[in-house]
């Protein structure tokens, strides 16, 4: 080797090597690759997904004829009109009135239609204090939410002209319009803090602005080229709501990190005397290799959410993946050139505060985080004993999750009781069970006039009532033209999913099949927002088996195939599922039974919103592949110079212990940022994500892992002779000049 250098192989490493040499091509074609990405993206367009794609089942066939039929089905809005005592009636005088204007009153704003009166409908409530007066929106139900406002205003004015009355707003707009001023402004302030946050964090880990702004830079370059190409994707496969925000969410986090291995590693062979050529190849063989594995893991783990069928799980999960792998690729691709450009330079904007002592001190070697090494001595002096206590306590954090209760949060679970909303939702609830949303029977036939269809839409509606599934009124909305009748079925139990759940079964398999059953030709799926809860849940709940096995045989394989360990490849999978086993409990003890709910600004709502488990078992199992690759490359790298396998766990630990650690703290500022917001499902989220990361790198990393490994000793590195036939993915790790005759021994036998 020339001058004492070690030749470096690898993808990484050859990336990195001609990146470094034609800096200049290797920015200008990824700020190229950007700007069309992001272009294109924007000229075609982003494609959603239609109702009729979201689910399988009835929901779905519902969608499905309601489309084909060319049927726009409009937002129904529910004006209560409630005397505040028990003496008042519908029938007084006053309240005739008030009713009367509040017809007049949303009229007069132009935005609706079909306004029907409580005493034409017969929607007044057993004690006769209530009455719904009920009417459309104009326009396309999708922006309903936009130009409900005006009629809302309208309803306010009606109210404060009757003081003696309770004249309040509910409907699918109205509510539709809470969701978005709380998960659109709040969700935008939240990716708004999320940047400042994370660079705050590095400009104090690294101690110089440039340094901080690369990750950064990175990230936000990486989620521009995503966006655009998630538009040009979806023209494939259809983007849901949520799929944008969640890719910033990952992008952010994943993008930010491996610049940051990236850039520390770099760093650290500078300081301990390397000049920036070497310094740079040795970052490129080493940390690049590891962010190449880890982005691979994370990309396998996120195509998991593609066996789900359920679109938004589908477009997380592609876009999730789309911003690994552009994250990936941006770190061993431009960086290094990046960092070949600036030099020196990249500890510009130094903080004084910070760097005082850096700069005193002068190239030296890696010494690693000196609290780490305390911890470190007593995990490994007693290696069982850390295990079972650790193992123990984390365990003892996850039993919780044995009891959880998934489901779809209701309004009032979502926002708790303190929006005006949410109030007028619940007495709606109280004085018309079944709610403003009831559930709806799409009958499709031949011809809805003929004499057996509608004797069997009759029977239906009577029997419905008489089943105890619903107290009526069941009213029927008829579309001559299309042959489509809705039956509106209000639900036994309200807002009460349970109950509400119990009556829809009836409503299918009992009422249905004994009326509209009998008649042939005739399609009748049940739709409505119970009946979407039931049929996401029972989709995915049976996608979750498939989900679990593909990420973790996965992860399994590409960790065997990139260490050549047995040993490594189960304990990594092993550790991970403690740490998301953990996550759970904590999500269940907070929100579901509301223990220390208080202390995150949440309070328990007594179950765990549907789609979460699984959304955080594909996240949380992903980026835990970052910091457990990180650390048992740096790891084997030290073992395969010629280190003790003890030694190489205590070099590898707190050598990697500074960037995981900021790493970490990055990551769990910004999702803690997600459970500051006002909707309890993102609170969720943010509280499960922040937990998880932080007890994976902490007890996890900082613990458990070098605990096993100290325990297992040499067979860390086992691997049967009948795997020996598998490709191997390792190549030389160490790259930097060994010291010692062994060491230099083990990196020629790498070569090989």
């Amino acid at each position: 080797m020339a001058n004492g250098e070690t030749r470096v192989r690898g993808l990484a490493a050859r990336a990195g090597g001609w990146s470094a040499r034609h800096r200049w091509a290797a920015v200008g074609i990824w700020v190229l690759f950007v700007v069309l990405a992001l272009g294109l993206g924007s000229a075609a367009g982003q494609v959603d997904v239609k109702d009729s794609q979201q689910l399988k089942g009835e929901t779905s066939r519902a969608a499905r004829i309601i489309e084909d039929a060319g049927i726009d089905e409009p937002a129904g809005e529910t004006v209560l009109v409630q005397a505040r005592t028990a003496a008042g009636k519908a029938t007084d005088s006053g309240f005739r009135a008030a009713v009367a204007d509040v017809v007049t009153a949303v009229r007069g704003t132009g935005e609706v239609k079909n306004v029907k009166s409580p005493y034409d409908t017969g929607t007044i409530s057993k004690d006769g204090r209530s009455a719904l007066v009920q009417f459309d929106l104009r326009g396309d139900a999708e922006n309903a939410a936009d130009r409900v406002q005006p009629v809302l205003d309208a309803v306010k004015g009606v109210a404060g002209d009757h003081g003696g009355l309770r004249i309040e707003e509910v409907g699918s707009a109205s509510i539709q319009k809470t969701y978005d001023n709380a998960f659109g402004d709040d969700f935008q302030k939240a990716e708004y803090s999320a940047v400042p946050v994370a660079l705050g964090i590095l400009l104090i880990a690294f101690g110089a602005l440039v340094a901080a702004l690369l990750p950064v830079g990175l990230a936000l370059t990486a989620i521009f080229a995503t966006t655009g190409l998630m538009a040009l994707v979806s023209h494939l496969m259809p983007m849901g709501d949520v799929a944008n925000s969640v890719m910033l969410l990952v992008g952010l986090a994943v993008g930010v990190d491996y610049c940051l291995f990236y850039v520390r590693r770099e760093r650290e062979e500078r300081a301990a005397g390397r000049d920036a050529e070497t310094a740079l190849r040795v970052a490129a063989a080493t940390s690049g290799r590891a962010i190449i594995v880890s982005g691979v893991t994370v990309c396998v783990a996120m195509a998991g959410m593609l066996f789900t069928g359920l679109p938004d799980f589908e477009s997380m999960g592609l876009a999730s993946l789309i911003v690994v792998a552009v994250a990936m690729v941006g770190s061993v691709t431009v960086l290094p050139a990046l960092l070949s450009l600036l030099g020196d330079r990249v500890d510009k904007g130094r903080l004084p505060f910070l760097n005082r002592s850096r700069r005193q001190a002068g190239p030296r070697p890696m010494e690693g985080s000196r609290f780490w090494k305390r911890i470190l001595r007593v995990v490994l002096a007693r290696p069982l004993v850390s295990i079972v206590v650790a193992t123990g306590a984390l365990l003892a954090v996850a039993a919780p999750a044995l009891g959880m209760k998934t489901q779809n949060l209701t309004l009032d679970q979502e926002f708790g009781s303190s929006l005006p909303i949410v109030q007028t939702y619940d007495r709606v609830n109280a004085a018309f069970p079944g709610g403003s949303e009831p559930a709806t029977v799409v009958v499709k036939a031949k011809d809805v006039e003929a004499p057996e269809v509608r004797d069997a839409i009759t029977a239906f509606k009577r029997q419905a009532v008489d089943s105890g599934a619903s107290r009526g009124p069941v009213d029927t909305t008829t579309y001559r033209k299309q042959n489509v009748v809705f039956i509106n079925v209000p639900l036994v139990g309200g807002s009460d999913l349970d109950r509400a759940g119990r009556s829809l079964d009836l409503v299918r398999d009992q009422v249905r099949p004994a009326t509209l059953g009998k008649v042939a030709g005739v399609e009748a799926p049940v739709t409505g927002e119970v009946a979407g809860s039931k049929d996401f849940n029972d989709q995915l709940a049976g996608s979750v088996a498939p989900v679990f096995a593909f990420v973790v045989v996965f992860a399994f394989l590409l960790m065997l195939l990139s260490f050549r360990s047995l040993t490594i490849a189960i304990t990594s999978i092993v550790l991970n599922l403690l740490s998301v086993g953990a996550a759970y409990g904590i999500l269940v003890a907070v929100f579901q039974h509301g223990w220390g709910a208080s202390l995150v600004g949440a309070h328990g709502v007594g179950a765990i919103i549907t789609w979460l488990p699984l959304f955080l078992f594909v996240i949380l199992f992903g980026l835990s592949m970052d910091y457990h690759v990180f650390v048992v490359s740096r790891i084997r790298e030290a073992y395969l110079r010629g280190r003790t396998t003890k030694d190489a766990i205590t070099h590898g630990v707190v050598t990697t212990a500074g960037v995981v650690t900021s790493a970490a703290v990055i990551m769990v500022a910004v999702f803690a940022i997600f459970g500051t917001l006002s909707m309890q499902s993102m609170k969720q989220m943010g509280v499960g994500l922040a937990a998880a990361v932080l007890i994976d790198a902490t007890v996890i990393r900082g613990v458990l892992l070098p605990a096993v490994m100290a325990l297992l000793g040499e067979r860390n590195w086992y691997l049967p002779k009948w795997l020996h036939r598998l490709p191997d993915l390792t190549h030389d790790e160490s790259a930097e000049a060994p010291a010692t005759p062994a060491a230099r021994g083990e990196d020629e036998r790498l070569r090989v």
